[in-house]
Formats: structure tokens, sequence, C-alpha cells
């Protein structure tokens, strides 16, 4: 495998800056909060002992170990991303946790030479709907994969359906500077919302037998741990960069209050609306 020319500037430049180092930072929370996703995975792709499997945008590299547990030391699961900060925090826990069947790679799928036919299955917790073309991604990686290979991956719905991840947005943005008006087909957190493009997208990329099912999953943070996951991830996270200290003084201000509704007992408990999405290649 090797890399080929630059695509995604944008997605690149943030996160192997700000957005990279802010999971890195974050990373035992995040896992916490996205660990049931995680099971969900290795579960629908089902890969077997000894089988090898590709993790699209692994990030600190939770799945991908998930998954080397699961196919045992006779197979090998790779993660593969375009943040260097978090392919440096995965690379290293996967040597702490003595997983030789987990390796890490920094690069950009839609333009990374993959091996062709490498890869049984192919997986991805929420580290796909950040590409330029996803049609050139997905095409990408399916020549990676074997022919009846099985993709997996999960992607937000709507941000309608997400009110806990857009309560920080809805809060703060009044006391921010404007922001470009959201793009629903834009590169981003929200940009697999519509089911109708996710499967355009896979069948013009070569995948068949396409599933997309709605999946509500209950999740829950710390309250301790709110205020610096809303504050450094997201448009509130980006936007806080930029501000002078009193306004985001000012934000801070409303920020816990707007998640009062989800507090109980010192725990944020929420439900994370998501697509679960399979194909064959």
């Amino acid at each position: 495998m090797s890399e080929s020319k630059q695509s995604n500037a944008q997605q690149a430049d943030l996160w192997n800056d700000a957005s990279g180092k802010a999971w890195v930072e974050l990373q035992p929370v995040l896992d916490q909060v996205l660990e049931p996703f995680e099971r969900l995975l290795a579960d629908i792709a089902d890969p077997g002992v000894g089988d090898t499997v590709l993790d699209v945008g692994c990030g600190a590299g939770a799945t991908t170990m998930a998954m080397a547990r699961r196919i045992g030391v006779s197979g090998h699961c790779t993660g593969l991303d375009i943040s260097q900060p978090l392919v440096a925090l995965a690379t290293a826990r996967a040597k702490a946790q003595g997983l030789a069947n987990a390796s890490f790679v920094r690069g950009d799928a839609q333009i990374y030479a993959l091996d062709a036919a490498r890869f049984d299955a192919v997986i991805s917790r929420f580290g796909v709907m950040f590409f330029d073309d996803p049609i050139a991604a997905f095409a990408n990686v399916r020549k990676a994969t074997r022919s009846g290979g099985k993709l997996a991956f999960v992607a937000w719905r709507s941000p309608a359906d997400n009110d806990f991840m857009t309560a920080a947005a809805r809060a703060a943005m009044p006391l921010l500077p404007p922001r470009p008006a959201f793009d629903p087909d834009a590169p981003g957190q929200f940009a697999f919302a519509d089911a109708g493009r996710v499967e355009s997208i896979l069948r013009a990329s070569g995948w068949s037998a396409i599933g997309i099912e709605r999946v509500d999953m209950a999740c829950q943070m710390a309250e301790g741990d709110l205020l610096t996951y809303v504050t450094r991830m997201g448009p509130v996270g980006a936007a806080l960069r930029e501000v002078d200290e009193a306004t985001a003084a000012r934000v801070k201000a409303v920020l816990i209050p707007a998640f009062a509704p989800y507090l109980k007992d010192g725990t944020a408990r929420f439900t994370a609306a998501s697509w679960l999405v399979t194909a064959q290649s």
C-alpha cells in the first residue's frame, strides 16, 4: 500500500491539526461514548478467524483493535486514517496492548494505493463522511476488497435526529460570528444523513447488496467531561479557536444549561441516531 496524489486538503489540514489533537486529548472519553458501535460493527462485519479487515477512518484505533481481537492472531486488521496524530496514538495503543495483528497507516482512503482484493471486510465507525469525492473513495476501497467481501459502517443520521450532538451549536451560535450555511452534502459529520444519497454513492462506486438500517444507540458521557468535549470538538470547538476570551466565556456559560435535559446523577445520557450500512463488493 502507498499514498498517491493529494485530495481532501481541508480535511487533512483539520485532522492533522486542531481536530486531530483534540481527539487525541479526548480519546478515552470518545471511545467510551462510541463503544456500543464498536461492538455492533464487529458483529455485523462478522469476519472469520484469520481474515483481513480494513478500518477506514480508524481514528485512535478502538474499532481496529476490537476487530483484531475478533479475528485472532492469524488474521490482521489495518486502520487507515488521514490524521498523523491519531495514527501515532493508535499505533502506540496497539503496541501497549500486545496486538501485533493490528497496524495503522496514515493515508486518505479516497486516493490511497491499496493492494487489490486484499481485504475480506471493510468497516468504519463514523469515518466515511469526510470525502470530497465519496464515490471515488468507496470505489477505491471496493477495489481493495475481495469479490464477495463485506462493507459495514455507521454514519450519523440528520442533525434533527441527533439533538444531543447539535445542542452546543444551537446554544452557542447566536453568540459567535456567522458561520457558512450548512451544506448537507459537504464533507462533515452529517454528510451521510440522506439514506438515498448513501445508496446512490455505493451503487455508483460498484458495491451491491446494499442495506441501510436505522440504529438508535443509547450512549452516555460523564458530566465532568461534557464541557471539555463541547468546547474542543465540533463546530463550537472550531469557532472557539477563533474568538476572544470574553466571547469564549459567554459561550461556555450557556453550554452546560443547554445540556440539562440530558443530565441525571452526574451522567449525560442520549440517543445516537445513525445508519448502519452494509454492502458487498
